[in-house]
């Protein structure tokens, strides 16, 4: 492994491998066809699974990442793991955009799980600099899951073919941001943002006092960080969109918010609000 690799996997915290285990009951009872993964620097527990599943290494996912920084000429940038290494993730630096006084960095990201929720991916994230609101894109866009198997690591190099695709997606994507920031936002497209945030598509009125105080709270919050943003970005729908993205960093819970907008409800919610924003363009 070259240098620069192992600085890597020692910046991030990933200098590590999970190895396989059997699967028991307390009494000495082999349970079959399960195996644990399990950390090999601390013997934490990160999965349970079939014996069908294959572990995809911290270095190895790093290697791939390499590969294609050699191939595309994007520079290895950071990484990071959730839950003491259940889910991991590796960047490359991509392209950036200015729009205004934003300016909107790039990233194709690589993902991989040893909890057995997430596929072995990539896919596009972005974060716009003046207030450091991040977007993740998602990894659904192109077809670049794999799933952990004895037939992953052949199917890597299509991985490889791919990433063209994701950098033509984020090309588009800033298209889109360009197209976003010349279109008023209204205030029925305000409304309709605020109800698919908070699922709210079935209330007549956003101020009901049927809402608990819970979520009148929250809503105070989104408002607060949607109107700033919209005060710095001509009131469009992408300064409603950066609002969204505002809220859900910085404002939606105490400390970071990373795991739940890269896999979770968070993330899928600012997803399909982008999309329900970014048709306003075609």
């Amino acid at each position: 492994m070259l240098q620069e690799q192992t600085e890597m996997l020692e910046k991030t915290g990933l200098n590590w491998k999970v190895k396989t285990e059997k699967v028991q009951t307390a009494s000495g009872i082999i349970i079959p066809d399960r195996i644990a993964l399990v950390r090999d620097d601390t013997n934490t527990v990160l999965g349970i699974h079939t014996e069908a599943y294959v572990p995809y290494q911290n270095d190895e996912l790093l290697e791939l990442l390499f590969r294609i920084s050699q191939q595309s000429g994007l520079k290895l940038h950071t990484g990071g793991s959730f839950k003491g290494g259940e889910k991991v993730w590796f960047q490359l630096k991509s392209d950036d955009y200015r729009l205004g006084n934003d300016k909107i960095e790039g990233y194709i990201s690589g993902f991989n799980s040893f909890d057995g929720r997430t596929s072995l991916a990539f896919g596009n994230s972005s974060i716009t600099v003046s207030c450091q609101n991040t977007f993740w894109r998602g990894y659904r866009q192109v077809d670049t899951r794999l799933r952990h198997s004895a037939t992953m690591k052949p199917r890597i190099e299509e991985i490889l073919r791919k990433i063209d695709v994701l950098l033509d997606e984020e090309k588009k994507g800033f298209e889109t941001i360009r197209i976003m920031n010349e279109i008023p936002m209204t205030p029925e497209v305000r409304e309709l943002v605020t109800k698919m945030m908070f699922s709210l598509e079935n209330e007549e009125k956003l101020d009901s006092i049927d809402l608990s105080t819970n979520k009148q709270n929250k809503l105070i919050r989104f408002n607060a960080a949607v109107d700033m943003e919209l005060a710095g970005k001509d009131r469009s729908i992408w300064g409603l969109f950066s609002g969204v993205t505002r809220y859900t960093t910085h404002d939606m819970k105490k400390g970071d918010n990373s795991e739940s907008k890269m896999f979770g409800r968070t993330g899928s919610i600012e997803r399909e609000i982008y999309h329900e924003l970014a048709g306003m363009t075609v």
